[in-house]
């Protein structure tokens, strides 16, 4: 692998494993703090609302001063919001830490645009590629991380070890990666309008089905993901250790099916099976959790935990697949880049929605996310028949 593109990788994935060793803690640690089950919901909706907010200025910054003072300045901005948060004790500070971390994540954009910048056309989907497993391991690896952390040493030291991650890569992306953009364009306007680009998104017809599916998805994962360690602690008593076991073991099966199985998956069952297999899994997966009787726990929460990896495995990677198939080599990184933009808006939606629902009801934000995963289904089926419709048309014309 090109050194440049490991380093960025990295950049990546320390990104997104400071923000999935939070996923277990802050839920605990806000309610520590005395918030409500809705607060602890718009926790993770506002370090989501930063990042949508904030990837498109990074970009444009990075167009202006160059790709490589922006990631190290991004990075930079994430390990202050990470000893903020070791010293967080009051819910203000939560939140404000959670904003500045969401603000130094948005650097994605500044990476992806680093890779058009030093990748020819033909090279760049697989490039975007490496960024995605990034993201993926990200989230596979920072849960567990964190609840181990926490339950050893305690919420300050969550903190410090994200800190000194965003330390390690800062060392590393100026000691090893070079500035890639030749030309830097000084009189570039700094814009921030994430809506419109998403809004204008939805009107291209051969991606919208294919987004609306990805922030169905995400919202519905991202709904259990924020208030699975309460309904675990409320419902199931289950301390920290045990919190992290769990998270350790959902990590390790979405490592083994993204990993390992999804090349045969998709060889044996085909990229249109897979999105509805990979939905309806996800449905039965995620309205299985709160019924789980206390005597089998341990047996049918590792079958939830199998669907559900089962059903990310089958939709995420098909997804990208399926939108970078479908756009021009010229707009590669711009599709996946508003691909993301959704996924942002949905880890928005999912914890603001599963808070206050687990607030209402500690079974409805399972069985809500699991009924949109149904409805997930008519927008699948939907592309599924314009694509078929597309070479009959495209044969009845010749």
């Amino acid at each position: 692998m090109d050194r440049r593109l490991l380093i960025l990788f990295l950049t990546i994935f320390i990104d997104l494993m400071g923000f999935g060793v939070f996923i277990p803690v802050i839920p605990i640690y806000a309610r520590d703090l005395h918030a409500s089950d809705a607060l602890v919901g718009d926790l993770g909706a506002v370090f989501s609302l930063a990042m949508f907010i904030c990837t498109p200025v990074w970009g444009s910054l990075s167009d202006r001063y160059g790709r490589k003072p922006v990631i190290m300045a991004a990075i930079a901005l994430s390990a202050l919001s990470y000893v903020l948060f070791a010293h967080a004790t009051t819910l203000f500070l939560l939140v404000l830490s959670r904003v500045l971390t969401g603000i130094g994540s948005g650097n994605i954009t500044a990476a992806q645009a680093y890779i058009t910048d030093i990748t020819p056309p033909q090279g760049r989907a697989k490039a975007m590629g490496i960024i995605g497993a990034a993201f993926g391991l990200g989230f596979i690896f920072g849960p567990p991380m964190g609840s181990f952390i926490f339950a050893q040493f305690g919420v300050e030291w969550v903190g410090y070890l994200a800190a000194a991650l965003c330390l390690l890569n800062l060392m590393a992306v100026q000691a090893f990666l070079p500035e890639s953009l030749t030309e830097k364009d000084g009189s570039r306007k700094v814009r921030v309008k994430p809506l419109t680009g998403a809004y204008r998104a939805l009107k291209d017809l051969r991606f919208r089905d294919l987004y609306v599916v990805s922030f169905i998805f995400i919202t519905a994962f991202s709904m259990m993901q924020m208030t699975i360690a309460l309904l675990w602690i409320d419902n199931y008593g289950l301390n920290e250790k045990q919190i992290g076991l769990m998270f350790a073991a959902v990590g390790v099966a979405s490592a083994i099916v993204q990993g390992g199985m999804i090349g045969w998956l998709q060889r044996t069952f085909g990229e249109r099976k897979l999105m509805v297999y990979g939905s309806l899994c996800m449905a039965v997966g995620l309205g299985m959790i709160p019924f789980i009787p206390l005597s089998l726990f341990v047996p049918l929460s590792i079958v939830s935990i199998l669907l559900l990896s089962l059903g990310n495995g089958c939709l995420n990677p098909t997804i990208l697949s399926l939108l970078s198939r479908n756009a021009a080599q010229r707009e590669q990184g711009e599709v996946l880049g508003t691909n993301q933009s959704f996924g942002s808006l949905a880890r928005i939606a999912g914890p603001a929605m599963g808070g206050r629902l687990y607030g209402l009801g500690h079974a409805l934000p399972y069985v809500s996310a699991a009924a949109i995963m149904l409805g997930a289904l008519y927008w699948i089926r939907h592309f599924q028949r314009r694509q078929q419709a597309v070479p009959e048309a495209s044969a009845s014309g010749h």
